[in-house]
């Protein structure tokens, strides 16, 4: 069965993220036709990018970088649930995509975002970060407003707008997936050489 990494894009105190990534989690359990795993950023701490070479030269002498790349290896694609910081993706997020390099090749990718303005301008740049790696993301998103989808600007309330765009996100990302597959070596997850 497909395998979808749900990764929460946010790690600061008092953040909106893990509200909505629960639902997205919760949304997507019970659809059946994949599976999905929550990736908290917060519990994957990363030092600012600290490794000798570019991540594309091979396996990094980091612990915690090999540890980050068996967590993210596996998964068939992801949906990265993001805030926006500033106009832009969250410092951590960029950070945590930074440390790998194949780790994330010929898979498909998602977004759910939230902010004032939807955090559509940290969609834009994900897009083009991603699409740099090698990932293929997907045309549907999530866009969650933290002025009028928050109940007290505290409580995520999802209208069925949310869900249905989730499910159409959901959809292309598990077909996109596994129309991939055959671009991935399995045993190391490398680049498909032509």
């Amino acid at each position: 069965m497909t395998t979808i990494g749900i990764i929460l894009g946010s790690t600061r105190p008092n953040r909106n993220g893990p509200q909505i990534a629960q639902w997205v989690l919760d949304t997507a359990n019970r659809r059946g036709d994949a599976e999905f795993d929550l990736i908290d950023l917060r519990e994957h701490p990363l030092p600012h990018l600290d490794e000798p070479a570019p991540p594309m030269f091979g396996p990094s002498p980091h612990e915690h970088t090999r540890a980050w790349a068996e967590r993210i290896a596996p998964f068939d694609g992801y949906l990265i649930v993001t805030p926006e910081y500033n106009g832009g993706v969250p410092g951590v997020l960029k950070n945590a995509i930074d440390h790998l390099c194949t780790e994330w090749a010929n898979k498909a990718v998602g977004f759910v975002s939230y902010g004032v303005n939807v955090g559509a301008r940290a969609v834009v740049q994900l897009r083009t970060v991603c699409g740099t790696l090698g990932m293929a993301d997907v045309g549907y998103q999530v866009a969650i407003s933290l002025l009028t989808d928050f109940a007290d600007h505290t409580t995520f309330t999802p209208r069925d707008q949310h869900t249905e765009a989730l499910h159409k996100t959901l959809d292309q990302l598990i077909a996109w997936s596994t129309a991939l597959a055959p671009l991935r070596t399995p045993a190391d997850n490398t680049l498909v050489q032509a």
